[in-house]
């Protein structure tokens, strides 16, 4: 059994927000961007802080796991957020350019873990992500989440778990004026629509 699917065959997908490319593009200026990054390999990781299944997670994927709010760890080409105590989440790039699918890689985290108590799940499908860049990125996201982005609370490398607006979301500062936004695949539509609705006073289309 393959790898990865066939890239004739991974050319295909869709991205959830696939029907706003037109309107990202229209409502970006060099004030703050907006565009999907779809398709990035997501796997949901469960494992009790310094017990044996964190150790053999860290182990298969050459990198501890983060140990409070808002820590990303990296193995380099993956990174791993902390959304609780004993809740993780793998970010990898996508398997068209890794070469390795979603479900290979979780199944290779699965055999690492073992019988020890834990738990791993591609949840690839489940979610799509956006990065927000520019310097007036911030401000289009302090419009619509109660906790403090600034970059004293927030430096370069951290995740935080929110709502934007009233959708659960995942904030990652990944640059001082980059941001990645992780939502559920259901709710991309919805989201990429807010975040042009808080850039349209930046934006050259604003009346």
């Amino acid at each position: 059994m393959a790898d990865h699917l066939p890239t004739a065959v991974l050319d295909l997908r869709r991205s959830p927000a696939h029907d706003l490319r037109d309107e990202f593009e229209a409502g970006s200026s060099e004030k703050v961007g907006l565009r999907e990054v779809p398709f990035l390999t997501q796997i949901a990781l469960r494992a009790a802080p310094g017990g044996p299944a964190s150790g053999a997670l860290e182990g298969s994927l050459g990198c501890t796991l983060p140990q409070q709010v808002g820590e990303v760890t990296s193995t380099g080409t993956a990174h791993v957020l902390w959304l609780a105590p004993d809740e993780f989440l793998l970010v990898a790039p996508d398997e068209a350019q890794a070469g390795e699918s979603t479900t290979a890689y979780a199944q290779r985290l699965v055999d690492a873990l073992g019988a020890h108590r834990g738990q791993v799940v591609d949840v690839s499908a489940n979610r799509t992500t956006f990065k927000l860049s520019g310097p007036m990125a911030q401000v289009v996201l302090d419009k619509s989440v109660r906790i403090d982005l600034d970059p004293v609370a927030a430096p370069i490398g951290t995740a935080l778990v929110t709502e934007l607006g009233a959708t659960p979301a995942i904030l990652w500062r990944t640059d001082e004026q980059e941001w990645q936004v992780l939502v559920r695949a259901s709710f991309a539509v919805h989201v990429g629509t807010w975040l042009l609705d808080g850039m349209r006073e930046f934006s050259g289309a604003s009346g």
